[in-house]
């Protein structure tokens, strides 16, 4: 495999892979006719993400495990992207059912097996079909129509705060971030109460309240939520109770009586892009303590995937920097977030104490760059150079034109080298796509916006009751 610049071992990317050079890869070698390896996850409510691959026909033993690793990392993205708990593949066996082995409880995807058993409460299946038996795609996105009417409440919840603002008619007439510790809490009824005390004090601002929208860190299956830090503590310390705070937001609905909507915080980022810059089409990418991903579609709808591309392979190479949690190489967060500034600091001479947190490694690096550090420089451009190959590729499985880059690693003058460099090497490399995705960091309007208003203007108020 090569990197997208042609080279076997890319120097400027440090053996970084593209997963587009992988795909061309493939491609180059089709001739007149192509066999087709479909995968497909399908997820509640019968929702389906399919991607078919054209692959060479008469594949010898080598050029068949080389496809088949290239399966796998597309089916490992479109479950992280969209989600899912069957995974359908058609294609030659020697191809297809590596991947499908992978996929099981005692696979080389064990921890993505158990993530998605423990979201959707049901095993996650795997099965070879032939092609004409692979669902087609089948997803069902929600228009989302902001709107600013009535007497509305907006929450966003993260790990150590949480934010909640009241709108009255468009206006913000309430905004607090209330501090909270969730992630070590194994009692429900702390994140319940803390977050019923927040509204009600949002509420005593208003005349009444007609609607409240919601956004939230973690994974949510509709209103359901599934795997989240923020319920850690009671998954791991309280099993018998992880139901229960699965369905926090229910209790929270039936509570307020109201029209209620609660969605990824990544998708609530994408949405508040949306309606601060009148962009449709947009793929935000928050990169934080990990990467938080969100998206609007071109018709300006939310479609409830999980998109937590944190998860999802960005760098082709096997002997990419690991994931301490899901023991993949080369995933998004080892890309995006301040695990990579951890990571490319140390390759490049920064020191860090043992005991020191990824938090103040991440300042140390932000102060070497304001001081002209050249290491620090070197860490920024080589995540520019991660975003730029990782735009392509994300837009094999999300429809966009514009990328909007945001979180504490893009803070300061680093986020602008992260921003130029991406830039530079899309217009190098991929010159097609340079034209058509603008990349952007969020402007001071979009800043002061928040999740929290934006969430506020999801829900549509019933009529009369305003």
């Amino acid at each position: 495999m090569a990197c997208s610049c042609g080279k076997a071992k890319c120097s400027c990317d440090n053996e970084f892979i593209a997963p587009m050079s992988a795909l061309w890869e493939i491609y180059g070698g089709i001739g007149e006719k192509a066999d087709i390896v479909a995968i497909a996850w399908e997820r509640e409510d019968g929702k389906v993400y399919r991607y078919d691959l054209p692959i060479p026909q008469n594949l010898d033993t080598k050029d068949a495990k080389y496809v088949s690793y290239v399966v796998e990392r597309i089916a490992k993205f479109i479950v992280w992207s969209a989600g899912g708990w069957k995974l359908y593949l058609a294609g030659p066996d020697k191809v297809v059912r590596p991947v499908a082995k992978a996929y099981t409880k005692n696979g080389a995807r064990a921890f993505d097996y158990d993530f998605f058993t423990s979201i959707y409460g049901r095993k996650v299946e795997t099965a070879v079909v032939p092609l004409k038996d692979v669902p087609e795609m089948n997803e069902s996105p929600a228009l989302v129509k902001t709107v600013a009417d009535g007497c509305r409440i907006g929450f966003d919840l993260g790990a150590s705060d949480f934010k909640i603002s009241a709108l009255n008619n468009g206006k913000v007439v309430f905004s607090k971030e209330f501090p909270w510790d969730p992630v070590v809490q194994s009692d429900p009824e702390y994140h319940y109460s803390k977050l019923t005390a927040g509204l009600k004090e949002a509420a005593a601002s208003l005349p009444r309240v007609d609607a409240i929208g919601g956004s939230t860190a973690g994974t949510l299956v509709g209103q359901k939520m599934g795997i989240a830090s923020l319920f850690r503590a009671v998954k791991a310390k309280n099993p018998k109770k992880f139901e229960v705070a699965q369905n926090m937001f229910f209790r929270i609905e039936k509570d307020w009586g109201v029209p209620f909507a609660i969605y990824n915080d990544g998708d609530v980022t994408a949405l508040a892009g949306m309606i601060t810059m009148n962009k449709k089409g947009i793929l935000g990418v928050a990169m934080g303590s990990s990467e938080a991903v969100g998206y609007v579609d071109m018709k300006g709808r939310m479609t409830g995937r999980i998109s937590e591309l944190a998860f999802a392979p960005v760098d082709f190479n096997p002997a990419a920097p690991k994931c301490e949690w899901s023991l993949d190489a080369g995933v998004g967060a080892m890309a995006f977030s301040q695990q990579a500034v951890n990571w490319l600091a140390q390759k490049y001479g920064f020191k860090f104490p043992k005991a020191m947190k990824l938090p103040e490694r991440l300042k140390v690096v932000q102060a070497a760059m304001e001081k002209g550090d050249d290491r620090a420089l070197k860490v920024y451009i080589q995540i520019g150079r991660f975003l730029a190959h990782a735009i392509p590729w994300y837009n094999e499985f999300y429809d966009y034109e514009n990328m909007m880059i945001l979180g504490r690693v893009t803070s300061g003058l680093g986020g602008s080298v992260i921003l130029e460099t991406a830039k530079t090497v899309l217009k190098d490399v991929y010159p097609e796509w340079a034209e058509k995705i603008d990349i952007f960091m969020p402007d001071e309007k979009a800043r002061r916006l928040g999740q929290s208003v934006a969430a506020a203007q999801i829900p549509v108020i019933k009529k009369g009751r305003k």
